[in-house]
């Protein structure tokens, strides 16, 4: 038996991989814009207060330092929304640019739990961790 085509096979799915492997690793990480934007639904407090549990935001939101640093919330409800000390009003938005590694929590009146924490990760220097994000950032828009 002839073992050749299999292993030709195999070293060309095993290039494949470690070209892109590398391509991951080393390629510099552009994003179209380093805000990351999270908008409050028309009638979320209709919603709430007619006891729907309206999760339109997650409770824990990932930014990276350099890429996605700045958390951009629109209030298109017809109510105002608390977000830490913030009032947003009606169609207003609030740009919060964050320039530190670090876990937050923030008082949040349009989650059910009235609280949202925002992780922000450090910039992905190293390969691997270039890798890593590459793959969150994809398993997040799927």
């Amino acid at each position: 038996m002839n073992r050749r085509p299999l292993r030709i096979v195999s070293f060309a799915l095993l290039a494949t991989v470690a070209v892109a492997l590398g391509w991951a690793a080393f390629a510099p990480i552009t994003v179209a814009s380093r805000e990351a934007l999270f908008e409050i639904p028309r009638g979320t407090f209709a919603r709430r207060m007619a006891g729907d549990k309206v999760e339109i935001l997650p409770s824990r939101m990932t930014l990276t330092l350099g890429l996605d640093d700045v958390l951009l919330l629109r209030n298109l409800d017809d109510v105002p929304q608390v977000f830490g000390p913030t009032i947003l009003m009606p169609g207003q938005s609030f740009r919060l640019p964050f320039s530190v590694a670090s876990e937050n929590s923030f008082a949040c009146t349009a989650h059910a739990s009235g609280q949202m924490t925002i992780i922000v990760n450090p910039e992905p220097r190293w390969p691997w961790q270039k890798i890593a994000w590459r793959v969150r950032h994809w398993q997040e828009k799927r």
